[in-house]
């Protein structure tokens, strides 16, 4: 009953400025920047928004640029135009993920931009090429224990695992790594470390393709654009002498998006703003134990953030 009077009286939410077009955009011209984010979230059933993010907000009041339904760039670029001109050429940069429709919208939207490829997108891109080699070689280790514990039937034997040094079965040792192996050597545990050593000895492969993902995070540490161009470079062309398969569709995209990549070298500006300002979205969309009606959750957020 309090929440129904709320939102009908109390709220103001029945003269919102903003309610008739509110499910399919918001936006707040006043709350432009020189330096932006874009990334999207699931609202509600899978729905996603774009969020347009001034990082000058730091994920609480006048943060919330724009709110727009969808992710694909014709309705990006039209909803974003409805902000004035002069307001999007103070925009110096813009943060993005890799998905070719933001950044299309992103360089139509605010001409005067420079964007910037989120480090930690490309970094994540080379890690997920580093799990899919530790998991297809689980599945192996899994195949080639159905293949002895069918023969072991077959000859009549009870089947008993291999164990390695730390009492771990191979495919055991492979499931317990996937975080070992997306750390730097000087912050494994003692037990990581042991693990480690362990899966490196029996699979130099994947030994292999987690220098060759340490190495990639070691370029960001570079502060000269210029030397890290060189280093992106000589790394995709690593990629093919290695003959890594699962890296070289992330060396290809890194190619692709270099440009954009190097820019972070300007600023060293990073999309963790927008993931903070995400992560309160869910929180808030959590605590209301879902969003039932979309409009009035916009209504609310935008007393939050905008």
């Amino acid at each position: 009953m309090l929440r129904r009077h709320y939102k009908k009286v109390v709220s103001g939410f029945k003269e919102w400025s903003q309610l008739s077009h509110a499910e399919d955009y918001l936006i707040y011209p006043e709350n432009i920047g020189s330096y932006l984010s874009i990334d999207e979230v699931s609202l509600s059933k899978g729905e996603l928004y774009t969020f347009v993010t001034n990082k000058e907000g730091c994920a609480k009041k006048r943060t919330l640029v724009a709110c727009i339904k969808g992710t694909k760039s014709k309705e990006l670029i039209e909803i974003l135009h409805k902000i004035p001109l002069a307001k999007r050429k103070l925009v110096k940069e813009i943060t993005l993920d890799m998905a070719s429709t933001m950044q299309l919208a992103a360089k139509m939207a605010f001409p005067e931009s420079r964007l910037v490829t989120d480090r930690f997108h490309v970094v994540k891109l080379v890690v997920e090429a580093l799990q899919h080699q530790r998991i297809k070689l689980r599945w192996e280790a899994i195949e080639k224990e159905n293949q002895a514990i069918k023969l072991a039937k077959e000859q009549g034997k009870k089947y008993t695992a291999t164990l390695l040094e730390n009492g771990d079965t191979p495919k055991q040792l492979l499931a317990r790594s996937r975080y070992v192996i997306t750390k730097t050597p000087n912050l494994w545990t003692a037990d990581q470390k042991c693990r480690a050593e362990i899966l490196f000895k029996h699979y130099p492969e994947l030994h292999l393709a987690y220098k060759h993902t340490m190495e990639f995070r070691a370029i960001y540490e570079q502060n000269q654009k210029e030397r890290a161009r060189m280093q992106f470079l000589n790394w995709i062309e690593k990629t093919k002498t290695l003959k890594l398969e699962n890296f070289n569709t992330a060396a290809k995209s890194i190619k692709y998006h270099l440009e954009t990549i190097l820019n972070f070298f300007t600023n060293r500006h990073t999309n963790a703003n927008a993931e903070s300002f995400n992560s309160k979205i869910k929180l808030f969309r959590a605590n209301l134990r879902g969003v039932i009606d979309v409009k009035f959750f916009l209504f609310r957020m935008e007393k939050l953030f905008a």
